[in-house]
């Protein structure tokens, strides 16, 4: 079975060797070595002043940089599931909350967040994603965050890059809480999270706020090679070995590029079919579908053809598929993930299988790639 869903993503064979060997303590010399040279990587990837690194999903990350960097009004931007969930989490611990609601399709704008800062001036911090993996929605984050940083310079831009860090070059210059999961472009198991902070954000989390998900306690004991409390060893083991792979590569920037091609290479692909792209402005992450047979054509891709791609939540459940195009993924597995798609809409009679997915998505990636 061929795993397409945007999270999890596969986990390289390399990196499952890596993770296989036996279990490490975490505080003893030979861990905080591998400890050191996953952070020098990490500044490399976020190049942000600071990196820490926490046992826990996403959503700890993101729940750990509400607590710790807003202390009044967070200014939520919902466009999907995780924009509303910024908010969820700011009201579960009794901060107020002032939302920007839009369509799951549809980026928050300059103007609307302008509009809600001068509107509400106890915004102390804006939670946004990158990229919103509920429609597979890209948001001008770095326009967004320069403007309010000019309104407000003192404002905290917390960036959910869940599904964006690995995925593309992100300016950092206004951005002072950058989130990311390994289970997404990093291509690991669930289950460790990482941020990276501006040296803005390290001076206002002070002594900082909650218990197990306080970023001051952690930020003294990383800068020191270890954790506040018991790291998560074989998930570092195996960062370290991915982020060694990708420099193996040609570097980030050559990652960027590579899923760059990939994704214009499977949007081409699908569009050519027929198909229609949901968001307004799409991320790299993943190609989003809104089709009258999304749940149909899922479940032809994965009895049928070994394709595993994610269909939509909430009201979108059933009206969308979500095909993964993060990580270290291989170009003749992507191009079956087009075929699939392609003969399954000739199972379905919506159009006679000729080979135009594939056609396309070879030659935007072989022809106009190399």
């Amino acid at each position: 079975m061929l795993l397409f869903t945007p999270g999890p993503t596969p986990v390289p064979q390399n990196v499952r060797n890596s993770m296989s060997d036996e279990t490490m303590h975490h505080r003893t010399p030979e861990f905080e070595a591998i400890f050191e040279k996953t952070r020098t990587h990490l500044f490399k990837l976020f190049k942000t002043d600071e990196v820490i690194m926490l046992a826990s999903s996403g959503t700890g990350a993101m729940e750990a940089a509400v607590i710790n960097l807003c202390h009044n009004t967070l200014l939520s931007i919902n466009s999907g599931k995780f924009g509303e969930r910024f908010g969820k989490i700011a009201l579960a611990h009794g901060l107020n909350n002032v939302e920007i609601k839009n369509e799951w399709d549809t980026p928050a704008t300059v103007e609307e967040v302008e509009a809600a800062l001068t509107q509400n001036p106890k915004i102390d911090a804006i939670a946004i994603q990158i990229s919103e993996s509920a429609g597979g929605l890209r948001h001008s984050v770095e326009a967004i965050a320069a403007a309010a940083k000019k309104l407000n310079p003192e404002i905290m831009i917390i960036a959910d890059g869940i599904t964006a860090v690995g995925v593309e070059a992100i300016d950092v210059t206004n951005i002072d809480a950058l989130l990311a999961g390994s289970q997404k472009a990093l291509m690991l198991p669930p289950g460790l999270s990482l941020l990276g902070l501006s040296n803005a954000a390290i001076e206002k989390i002070g002594s900082g706020k909650g218990y197990y998900l306080n970023l001051a306690s952690e930020i003294k004991k990383q800068k020191q090679n270890t954790t506040a409390y018991t790291a998560a060893t074989t998930l570092i083991i195996g960062l370290l070995e991915v982020l060694e792979t990708i420099e193996a590569q040609g570097g980030v920037d050559a990652l960027y590029e590579r899923t760059a091609l990939r994704a214009e290479a499977v949007r081409e692909a699908l569009k050519a079919l027929g198909l229609h792209i949901y968001p307004k402005n799409p991320a790299r992450s993943m190609t989003t579908i809104d089709d009258a047979n999304a749940s149909e054509i899922r479940k032809l891709l994965k009895e049928v053809y070994a394709v595993n791609v994610a269909g939509g939540q909430d009201h979108l459940k059933g009206k969308i598929f979500r095909i993964n195009q993060m990580g270290l993924i291989h170009d003749y597995e992507m191009s079956w993930v087009v075929n699939a798609v392609e003969l399954a809409l000739d199972t379905l009679g919506r159009r006679a299988y000729d080979g135009t997915a594939n056609k396309i998505f070879n030659e935007i990636t072989f022809k106009i790639g190399n």
